[in-house]
């Protein structure tokens, strides 16, 4: 290969330069702790256990592809640049040879999945590389393995490959799914879903009464559990947090995270849930995350009192997102104190469950530490409620503020039933101390209070004013009259102007569009008042409201029809938000 000495010699500068370039990169990655090495072709290979190879021709292969090399992989860095003094010469005349007359010849590559391995050519893509080239010619062979590479892999994550590989070979998901993708980015995850599966095995083998192989698990595991998590994870755009996490990534997340909450509160929650749970911890925009943290520093430094709660409707759109309108209330949350004659929500609860096949979860909260006999006496009371039920329920006994631990619990099922024992009184100072009062300002589920009766709930009466959160009550309401195929009477009070007419003609016209029939009534009379004569006049058994209108301090101030109903209604009253 003769060249003209000025090319040579302008070569052997370039190399140079080149060569400073990659000890600066080596000494870079070693202080940020990283690998800047080429993968030696051979130890891939067996390591991932290739499984023939297929010739596949001449192409045109990208050079950021190219991650390893046959045998001089220590000659340079990853991204080519020579390491080495000795093959100076060698780089310096194929570097003329790129600009010479003949040319140079296409070099030969290994391909596994995404990524390329030099046979032969290590230093003309070393030479390509420092010219600004993207793409060179390659013969390629495809070595074929379980787990394909990326361009992105490292001698540090190929640990994760090698865990991928191992994973595979006990499962055995990709004969039964040739595109599955459960890649992740963080090493030992891959025993964490295989003691998922392992845990998944065991109870299907309960179940089933009979040895389910591991095999036969996995499969069940991945079609029923794993691909719709994930399926509702990247609907939800949730990745979009998580920029560098894989799919089966965040499903691990969440399958932690949900352990975490489930320790917690000691319960199980659904996988529904657990989803909004760590939409939550996402934390969404700025706008969402400065409403939030408000919300903690009004919790945190005047108790909950101003607090202004979730946003109005935001229990029902999420849920209907990960779940189904078709199943609205599926966990049932019912505080309980042990009193005597106080379990008349407990009992109302029930008459939910049944309608709704749902889990009723109770809970008990404690001021002061109970004995070991009182526990007992209030889990058998709660016991005998349910003898001969066929619905799902347990009961747990916690410490803690009222109102903070319902509100927080509140956020993993979908309704709570409470007994009305102390009701906001009429003045202002009677408000601010009410803690009912807190609990329906915060709670982010709908309330059903119930004034120690319990009601069939066959015929509603729907309070309708058309503010955002009547418009949530109109929502239940339909959803309920066509579940619960309930009567269903709905009212408009003339407050101030004559909107009542305005106000029915919106709950007319969504009713009609849902095919619910309903009655419909206007009255000009208070509104508390005209709410209690209509429901007793048309035989309604429960009533449906929006929750308070005004902002937390001005409802202290001037009270509001959602109170007075507290105090007042002989039946029980569903509180929407």
């Amino acid at each position: 290969m003769d060249a003209p000495i000025e090319s040579y010699i302008e070569a052997l500068n370039e190399f140079q330069r080149a060569r400073n370039q990659a000890q600066l990169r080596v000494l870079l990655a070693r202080l940020r702790g990283e690998s800047n090495e080429l993968l030696d072709f051979e130890e891939v290979r067996k390591r991932l256990k290739a499984q023939g190879m297929i010739e596949r021709g001449l192409r045109q292969i990208p050079l950021d592809a190219i991650v390893g090399s046959l045998g001089r992989y220590h000659d340079f860095t990853r991204d080519f640049l020579p390491k080495r003094d000795h093959i100076k010469d060698r780089w310096a005349r194929v570097r003329v040879a790129f600009t010479g007359l003949t040319g140079i010849p296409p070099i030969e590559v290994y391909q596994i999945g995404e990524a390329y391995f030099v046979k032969d050519g290590n230093h003309r893509v070393s030479v390509a590389r420092q010219l600004g080239a993207t793409h060179i010619q390659a013969y390629v062979t495809e070595v074929r393995t379980r787990v394909p590479l990326t361009p992105d892999v490292n001698p540090e994550n190929f640990i994760i490959k090698e865990e991928y590989l191992e994973f595979l070979e006990k499962t055995q998901l990709d004969r039964h799914y040739p595109e599955i993708d459960l890649s992740v980015s963080i090493a030992g995850q891959y025993r964490t879903l295989m003691e998922h599966i392992e845990v998944h095995r065991y109870f299907m083998g309960i179940e089933q009464r009979r040895e389910v192989s591991f095999e036969e698990a996995a499969v069940h595991w991945y079609e029923n559990y794993y691909l719709p998590v994930t399926k509702q994870i990247i609907e939800l755009g949730i990745l979009r947090s998580y920029p560098d996490r894989t799919p089966t990534d965040l499903y691990l997340f969440m399958a932690e995270h949900r352990a975490e909450i489930e320790k917690h509160l000691g319960w199980e929650i659904r996988t529904e849930k657990a989803i909004l749970a760590f939409m939550d911890r996402a934390k969404k925009n700025l706008k969402e995350r400065l409403r939030s943290l408000l919300e903690e520093i009004a919790i945190r430094f005047l108790g909950g009192k101003f607090s202004a709660g979730p946003p109005v409707g935001e229990w029902r759109q999420r849920t209907i997102v990960v779940g189904s309108s078709s199943a609205l209330i599926q966990d049932i949350l019912v505080p309980i104190d042990g009193r005597e004659g106080g379990w008349t929500a407990t009992q109302q609860a029930i008459k939910v469950a049944e309608r709704e096949n749902a889990y009723l979860r109770a809970i008990h909260i404690e001021e002061n530490n109970l004995r070991a006999e009182d526990h007992a006496r209030l889990s058998q009371t709660f016991e005998n409620l349910f003898k001969d039920l066929p619905i799902r329920h347990d009961l747990v006994i916690v410490r803690g503020n009222i109102a903070d631990t319902i509100c927080e619990r509140s956020r993993y099922i979908d309704l709570v039933v409470i007994n009305v024992q102390y009701p906001p009184g009429p003045l202002p100072l009677d408000r601010l101390a009410s803690g009912f009062r807190e609990l329906v300002q915060r709670c982010p589920r709908p309330i059903l209070a119930t004034p120690r009766v319990v009601s069939p709930l066959t015929h509603g009466l729907l309070a309708f004013n058309g503010s955002p959160k009547a418009q949530e009550a109109l929502h239940l309401a339909v959803y309920l009259a066509k579940k619960w195929s309930i009567s269903l009477t709905v009212l408009s009070v003339e407050e101030k102007a004559s909107q009542a007419e305005k106000y029915l003609n919106i709950a007319r016209k969504h009713l009609t569009y849902r095919k619910v029939k309903a009655e419909y009534v206007q009255s000009k009379a208070p509104v508390a008042q005209a709410i209690l004569s209509t429901a007793a006049h048309y035989g309604c058994d429960f009533i449906i409201v929006g929750g308070y209108g005004y902002a937390p301090l001005m409802q202290v101030l001037l009270g509001s029809v959602v109170d007075e109903l507290l105090r007042l209604s002989p039946i029980p009253l569903l509180i929407c938000r």
